[in-house]
This record gives structure tokens, C-alpha cells and sequence, in this order.
């Protein structure tokens, strides 16, 4: 009998936290802006997207557009991501996030995001690799909508 009592707190308890670590954050399902600052503190680019996450990790992302002009992405990006999601019993949510950005013209400029999810927030570093005029590296943050 005590095993079972045991068996039944422990398995309620489990879904406690569970449902806690949903209400907490970690689900980046949804409506971003993005601000990109270099490392003098000024705003290099900006951008909003919808991310859907699939269950492997990857990253659906669509209506994606930069709000500020860059010569470096002037059209036909192709964007992928990844997020891994970690919590305890306590609903303490943390994600690790992954972006990448291809410019289609002119090609060869690549932006990279790295960062950490903390409930509607994601913050971290980009780089930006390709042509000339078009490198750089900094901070961003990202909001969900």
C-alpha cells in the first residue's frame, strides 16, 4: 500500500512540474522582433519572424523580413534554427537557440544567432560572415510578440 501511495505522489508531482515548466516558458512557438546591436552598443539590423519548434529540436521559421535596410540582405533569405529545451521539477525552464540567416541577393553573406531562452525572451550573440562590407558581431535580443 505504501508502495503504491508512493508511486502516486511521485507521478503527481511529476505532472506538477511538468505543468509548471510550460507556464514558465521554454516554448519559442510564435511572433518574434529582433534587434541586433554591434558591439559599440548601435543597432545594426533588425527583423521579425514566426518560429513553430518540431519535435526534433529544428525549427520551422516563416514570415521572415529584416525592418531595417541592409545591403548585405537585400532579398531571398533562407532561414533555419534549432532549440533545445531544459527544465526541473520546479519549473525552471532554459533553451539554448539557434538562427541562421543566408542572404539570397547578393549571396554569400551569412548571419549567425546563438543564444539562451528565458520565457518570451532570447538573448545572445550574432555574427555576420560574407562579402566585403557585410562581417560584423554583437548582441540581440528577441521578444516574443
Amino acid at each position: 500500500m505504501k508502495t503504491k501511495l508512493a508511486i502516486l505522489l511521485v507521478t503527481g508531482l511529476t505532472l506538477i512540474g511538468c505543468g509548471a515548466s510550460s507556464k514558465n516558458g521554454g516554448n519559442v512557438n510564435g511572433n518574434w522582433t529582433a534587434t541586433l546591436m554591434d558591439t559599440h552598443n548601435t543597432q545594426v539590423l533588425a527583423f521579425n519572424t514566426s518560429i513553430v519548434q518540431s519535435g526534433n529540436g529544428s525549427l520551422s521559421i516563416s514570415n521572415f523580413s529584416f525592418t531595417t535596410n541592409s545591403a548585405c540582405f537585400v532579398s531571398g533569405e533562407t532561414e533555419a534554427g534549432s532549440f533545445s529545451l531544459t527544465g526541473d521539477f520546479n519549473g525552471k525552464v532554459s533553451g539554448k537557440f539557434g538562427m541562421s540567416v543566408q542572404s539570397g541577393s547578393p549571396g554569400g553573406n551569412n548571419l549567425n544567432l546563438v543564444g539562451a531562452v528565458t520565457g518570451n525572451t532570447i538573448t545572445g550573440t550574432w555574427s555576420l560572415t560574407g562579402s566585403s562590407g557585410c562581417t560584423g558581431n554583437g548582441t540581440f535580443t528577441m521578444n516574443k510578440m
